[in-house]
């Protein structure tokens, strides 16, 4: 009898072997954006702020209160109000939750350790800061854009027949009311460098509060005529002239502001960037 031995036939399925590339690594962001349920929260939360504090300040607006020495409404109603700053009121409470938003987009992976598996996938590195930037930008400045419009809109019967009552065809209006949602977007985008700077949630969330809230007051103590210079270039300062309806003597022009508040994302994001290639997750 003859024995034949069976060799192991080779194989005719061929393993498939995928290129890493830019918008392979911007699926897997956006995927991983959306599959948190903190990110439809926190998105929620910063639309939610937005509406409401626009349209309860444009139905709150008294402006006897300003006249007779009182307080003023939740709008802050003064000489200077317009529709505009009153369906705005809520963008300082907004920016807080979208930047925190983009804080958890990247230091959320280094909390939980994902990022190491993250990296092993994209070894360039670089790609996955850009994608996350590029994922939550878009969609914060959609989102925030229809809720600062959706603000106006429902503030508008309350402010009917009021001096500081606008419609969106007016000079200015639907630029300052897009400028709000060009802000936010940037503030996201801003977390999301903090969060991949610092490494730390916690500590990325104070270092967004600080820079936008507290620094302002902080450079109050500075001498005037240091403040007076210094503080227009102030991240938040620099960032309220984008969706501002007048400019102010003290203030930037929305485009200098816009370019300057951009250029604190930029540079926060190149320093984020530098970390990310030059030290280990």
């Amino acid at each position: 009898m003859t024995v034949t031995s069976l060799a192991p036939a080779p194989s005719s399925a061929r393993t498939t072997k995928y290129k890493v590339t830019g918008l392979r690594v911007l699926r897997s962001e956006w995927a991983k954006f959306w599959s948190l349920r903190s990110s439809w929260i926190t998105l929620g939360v910063a639309v939610f702020l937005l509406v409401l504090f626009g349209a309860v300040a444009a139905y709150t607006y008294s402006p006897d209160a300003v006249a007779t020495g009182g307080p003023p409404g939740p709008g802050g109603s003064g000489g200077d109000s317009d529709a505009v700053s009153l369906a705005l009121t809520g963008v300082t409470f907004a920016s807080l939750a979208i930047g925190v938003l983009g804080v958890l987009a990247s230091a959320g992976e280094y909390t939980t350790g994902m990022i190491r598996s993250t990296l092993t996938a994209v070894p360039r590195r670089l790609p996955v800061l850009w994608s996350k930037a590029a994922v939550i930008g878009p969609i914060a400045l959609v989102l925030t854009t229809i809720g600062a419009l959706a603000a106006f809109q429902l503030g508008t019967p309350g402010l009917d027949g009021e001096k500081i009552s606008l419609a969106l065809s007016d000079d200015g209006v639907l630029r300052s009311l897009a400028g709000a949602g060009v802000y936010l977007a940037l503030v996201a985008v801003f977390g999301v460098a903090l969060g991949a700077l610092i490494r730390s949630s916690a500590g990325a969330i104070a270092a967004l509060v600080g820079v936008l809230l507290i620094l302002p007051g902080l450079a109050s103590l500075l001498p005037d005529s240091w403040y007076d210079t210094l503080s227009p270039y102030f991240p938040s300062n620099a960032g309220s002239a984008v969706y501002a309806l007048h400019e102010s003597s003290d203030a930037l022009s929305p485009g200098v502001g816009l370019a300057v508040f951009a250029g604190w994302v930029a540079l926060t994001l190149a320093g984020a960037a530098f970390r990310l290639v030059k030290t280990d997750a």
